[in-house]
């Protein structure tokens, strides 16, 4: 407030986030050392990527090798979106659909996944085409216990892959709009205004993104006991957390900062600050997700249901011996 009673606002709060060559300029010691311990673990995460890539590449076979990469990549890929945001702030938005856009593209990779994990659409048919699907699943229909079971065919397994492909394709194309649309100054995630497009594009995404993970629920439902041998269980609780920290924390940080719950401290605006605070979580987070899921995602992977070969071979000296012993008896 000045001397005639007026509230001033510091320029610092509302104005654009800072350029590069500013945040470079006024580090400390301390923020010179957090700077680069963080895009260490970028980094690193990338490299331990690379590394499991390799090897699923050489290892695994067919469709299954690309729905692997595919899901394994998110953690990495949020995580080094999330670092050359720390460093371009101005680019905050850019790098945030990127990793929006890429995730929505795992949603349904991990979908495919577990379908090819149990064989492709011919061997999950036959593994569960005589079970029946749960349908009251979240997110969309936990409390609808009355739901009933429907069956499953090839039917039922097009409007799943339906269900998640949608979210893909519509992410993508509202990840387009968005910047076409802020190109002409019609596009501000902080205008919450009626005449923004943002309050129009984001409840729309969001009720797509509900409607995608509901297909994987089900699924998950299905094939958790088929899979147990595969780790699908840890997998699916790696693919939610990824789902929870890039989206639910991005989207609470953000809430909060334009409400004005996070102060500013130049030259970051608070919403440019929650960004900042939210893009240093992800890198951490996703390191150690990363990390995590090469546990369970770089191993020897074998057929659902395949015959060790030791195996193989006795029942086959069985079989030999059975019939000399029937050629002896005729």
């Amino acid at each position: 407030m000045d001397d005639f009673g007026n509230v001033t606002i510091d320029p610092y709060c509302t104005g654009k986030p800072p350029l590069a060559i500013d945040i470079i300029l006024n580090l400390d010691v301390f923020g010179i050392v957090l700077y680069a311990v963080l895009t260490v673990m970028a980094l690193i995460s990338v490299l331990v990527y690379m590394e499991e890539a390799v090897y699923i590449y050489k290892k695994i076979p067919g469709p299954k090798k690309t729905a692997i990469m595919w899901v394994n990549g998110a953690a990495p890929l949020i995580g080094t979106t999330a670092c050359l945001g720390m460093w371009i702030p101005r680019s905050t938005m850019f790098t945030d659909f990127t990793a929006a856009t890429y995730f929505a593209i795992v949603i349904h990779m991990f979908l495919v996944m577990m379908i090819e994990e149990c064989g492709g659409d011919e061997g999950f048919l036959k593994q569960c085409g005589k079970n029946r699907l749960k349908i009251s699943t979240g997110p969309c229909c936990c409390c609808c216990l009355c739901l009933p079971y429907v069956g499953i065919s090839r039917r039922t397994l097009f409007l799943l892959k339906a269900g998640t492909f949608q979210f893909a394709f519509f992410r993508m194309v509202f990840t387009i709009l968005s910047i076409l649309l802020w190109t002409n100054d019609n596009f501000d995630t902080a205008n919450l205004s009626i005449t923004s497009a943002a309050i129009w594009i984001n409840p729309f995404v969001g009720i797509l993104t509900i409607i995608s993970l509901w297909p994987v629920a089900m699924m998950f439902n299905q094939t958790r006991g088929l899979l147990s041998s595969k780790k699908i269980i840890p997998k699916f609780v790696l693919y939610q957390l990824v789902l929870i920290l890039s989206q639910l924390q991005s989207a609470i940080i953000n809430i909060l900062a334009m409400g004005g719950n996070i102060a500013c401290a130049p030259p970051f605006s608070s919403q440019a600050r929650g960004s900042f605070m939210n893009q240093q979580l992800l890198i951490m987070e996703m390191f150690i997700v990363t990390l995590v899921s090469r546990i369970f995602y770089r191993r020897r992977y074998e057929e659902l249901g395949a015959v060790d070969e030791h195996e193989e071979d006795n029942m086959d000296n069985a079989k030999i011996q059975l019939k000399e012993d029937g050629a002896q008896w005729a």
